[in-house]
């Protein structure tokens, strides 16, 4: 069912809508700013660029909260006597739909921040996904923060030598006052989280510390797919499907990593290519049948 679906996948670094079959790309989240206004601008905006109307809202939307999550009120913001009913969901959500549709098994989804989520017979489980500060293990911020945590351990002589301090100080040629212009930059969370690129190409160009930072972060996003299939898993027997998206998953060291330690799970596991993305996860969602386990995630208003 997509006739009259406004499709949104609404990230941090872009907003993507597809309605009609024309997909247009709008700027991220302002998270400083309140959320449902920017969606109902995007929900507007997509309508007018297209002029085709929209019947059907269906939004998955990066480190959406429970306050947020509220498609009375956006249906209410939208105003527009056309749509009749608004589905508002957490973008891991859209990401399993996009990527496993209605199957069994979970999708870990690493860019900057991780998710990963689980769905099995009659269960959901979410594990992760608690932001920078709190959790994103084996997101491109972790690797960041452990490959400067590596620098600085070299400089300080505490730790082994690596390129990666070549990397550090083509931005901080002071070494020592790198904390001080890293604190006080507006960026910071991006800045670290761009660290991760150079790990995974030093780490295939041989460096051990960069192999090191791989191989964990591959171990710990294995460990978090491992833990959520377990929390749905109903049957020792049961075998699941495994998606892995998102930049981090570039990194052939890392991707390897990652299999190895799902391959010495005793979870009866396949991993498999995404089917579509989160965009496609966003259009599924007007067709969830109330049924399936993930429709208890999904925030529903109708007109």
């Amino acid at each position: 069912m997509t006739a009259g679906v406004l499709a949104i996948d609404a990230g941090q670094t872009g907003i993507k809508v597809r309605l009609g079959g024309h997909d247009i790309l709008f700027p991220g989240i302002r998270t400083a700013e309140p959320l449902l206004p920017q969606l109902a601008a995007v929900a507007h905006g997509a309508v007018e660029k297209t002029g085709i109307p929209a019947s059907i809202i269906a939004a998955g939307v990066s480190g959406l909260t429970t306050r947020e999550a509220d498609a009375a009120a956006l249906l209410s913001r939208i105003d527009d006597a056309a749509v009749h009913e608004v589905l508002l969901a957490h973008d891991s959500t859209t990401s399993f739909l996009g990527a496993l549709a209605d199957g069994r098994g979970a999708v870990v989804a690493a860019g900057g921040g991780v998710v990963t989520l689980a769905v099995g017979r009659d269960s959901v489980a979410r594990v992760d996904g608690w932001g920078y500060l709190m959790g994103d293990a084996g997101s491109g911020y972790w690797i960041g923060r452990e490959a400067l945590e590596a620098v600085m351990r070299e400089y300080d002589g505490r730790g082994p030598a690596t390129r990666l301090t070549d990397v550090a100080r083509e931005r901080w040629p002071d070494l020592a006052q790198a904390y001080i212009s890293l604190q006080s930059a507006e960026d910071r969370v991006s800045i670290i989280a761009s660290f991760a690129e150079p790990v995974a190409r030093l780490a295939s160009d041989g460096d051990a510390v960069s192999q090191r930072i791989t191989v964990r972060a591959g171990g710990e996003l294995a460990h978090s797919v491992e833990t959520a299939l377990r929390r749905v898993r109903t049957d020792d027997a049961e075998r699941f499907s495994v998606c892995a998206i998102g930049g981090v998953f570039r990194s052939a060291q890392l991707r390897e990593a990652f299999r190895s330690h799902l391959a010495a799970s005793e979870l009866d596991v396949a991993l498999v290519e995404p089917l579509g993305h989160g965009i496609d996860g966003a259009v599924a969602l007007a067709g969830l049948a109330p049924a399936h386990p993930l429709a208890a995630a999904v925030s529903v208003a109708r007109a």
